[in-house]
């Protein structure tokens, strides 16, 4: 499979930048984001530098996008060296993808792969000519017409070695060639004659029909052959057990059925009666000890009417108010309960996020990064320069990756217990700068700042 690793240094261009069309197509990807998420165009921008690169994505295009981005390196990279898709080391002028899979492999890309391997030698390997490399991968979802390649941006299927080599001939020489099926089929039809649903009851409307008539002649080949009077006999005999041992009725399966009620209170009211019978109201207004219906009272049976209501009518506890329990006054605040989970860093972060997100949906999409974090916070004192000339490692501090501290000395922020300084309109506004507003609060940078500082103090 794929080697997965940046091309070596002698290879890599020492700089990266887009060009003027793609720095603008670049903004319109990242403007379809909402602000603090524009970490989700990543994909784009990697593509379109690969693209600007002949092909390929270098080490410097890699760090370009996270610095548009805001993202570390390491986030950039890990993308980059996920998806095949993106080329790390240098490519052909025509770049070839097999798909190495199951359906694939079952229909003859392994004999691909060593016509690759005997034409152009191993993966990852640029021809002589500079016109070919190749690259086995996973699926490309085209299973249906396989094998199959992707050269570039297109996809070849229904190849063999032999067609695979043509096709490679002809686009080395500048020959227009077919993309897709090289066999002719269209779109992914079954190959060769059709075998499947070829039954015409099921397109001329007689379907039902055709299938209830096939089902009827199975039944009278499998059923033993029987006499008239036989059968006459068994249907007696069934008609005989239905009446003496009938089977239970099927239930109404769920649906409504209109039924008159007997002796509801509705009932009762249509035909002139009172809708409580005497009676009923009697037992429900009977009061004393349970007798449950005869019988004498047992040790032990309780007053009906010793109820929560009764007792709060005699100005007894209710049984809720009985014990050690407490009973909070009526304009007491309730008790919260307690976070699930959520630790004091995480909710002050998503606070933050919350609010901050909230000023910037008044400002102009074009505000600088500067205007936007005064809108919010408060920039933070600054030096000059370091202290002595000597700054101090910033990227001890987790989650500050060398080009977030290069950015911080642009901000005149050298040294740890600067950041162990800084109160929370001045977080706020740094984190807002960086396009990342909750993070300084979620990995804890003044906490750190302060640890790190301690020595020095």
């Amino acid at each position: 499979m794929a080697n997965r690793r940046l091309a070596p240094a002698s290879e890599q261009p020492q700089t990266f930048a887009f060009s003027p069309e793609n720095a603008e197509w670049a903004k319109t990807q990242i403007a379809k984001y909402p602000e603090g998420r524009q970490a989700s165009a990543v994909i784009s921008l990697l593509w379109k530098a690969q693209e600007q690169n002949g092909g390929w994505l270098p080490r410097a295009a890699i760090e370009a996008v996270a610095a548009e981005l805001g993202m570390p390196n390491i986030r950039v990279l890990e993308v980059a060296t996920f998806y095949t898709m993106f080329a790390l080391e240098p490519v052909g002028r025509f770049w070839i993808q097999v798909c190495g899979t199951v359906p694939c492999d079952s229909c003859g890309a392994r004999g691909l792969k060593e016509m690759l391997h005997d034409r152009l030698g191993a993966p990852g390997h640029v021809s002589a000519d500079g016109n070919f490399s190749w690259l086995e991968v996973e699926c490309l979802g085209a299973c249906c017409n396989a094998p199959m390649v992707q050269i570039n941006q297109d996809y070849y299927e229904d190849l063999t070695p032999e067609s695979l080599g043509q096709l490679m001939d002809d686009l080395a020489a500048g020959r227009p060639v077919k993309v897709g099926s090289q066999t002719g089929r269209v779109s992914s039809e079954p190959q060769g004659a059709v075998n499947t649903l070829t039954d015409p009851t099921l397109f001329d409307g007689s379907r039902v029909g055709a299938w209830r008539k096939r089902f009827e002649e199975a039944g009278k080949a499998e059923e033993p052959a029987a006499s008239p009077a036989a059968k006459t006999g068994e249907a007696a005999a069934g008609a005989q057990q239905a009446a003496t041992n009938p089977k239970p009725a099927r239930p109404d399966a769920g649906r409504a059925v209109e039924r008159t009620a007997s002796d509801a209170p509705a009932q009762r009211a249509a035909n002139g009666e009172t809708p409580v019978k005497p009676e009923d109201r009697a037992d429900a207004a009977e009061r004393g000890r349970s007798t449950a219906k005869a019988g004498a009272a047992r040790q032990g049976d309780a007053d009906v009417l010793d109820s929560p209501a009764k007792r709060v009518a005699e100005g007894e506890p209710a049984a809720g108010e009985q014990g050690n329990q407490d009973v909070p006054a009526r304009d007491a605040v309730p008790q919260q309960p307690e976070a699930s989970g959520a630790s004091d860093s995480e909710v002050a972060a998503e606070a933050e996020e919350a609010r901050v997100a909230g000023a910037l949906a008044a400002l102009p999409k074009d505000a600088t990064p500067e205007q936007k974090a005064d809108a919010v916070g408060k920039r933070p004192p600054a030096l000059d320069a370091a202290r002595a000339g000597r700054p101090d490692d910033l990227t001890r501090i987790a989650g500050i990756d060398p080009d977030n501290s290069q950015r911080l000395n642009g901000l005149g922020i050298y040294h740890f217990d600067q950041i162990a300084a800084w109160s929370r309109d001045e977080i706020t506004w740094v984190g807002t700068y960086l396009a990342f507003p909750g993070r300084i609060d979620r990995e804890d940078w003044v906490g750190q700042a302060k640890a790190l500082a301690a020595p020095a103090q």
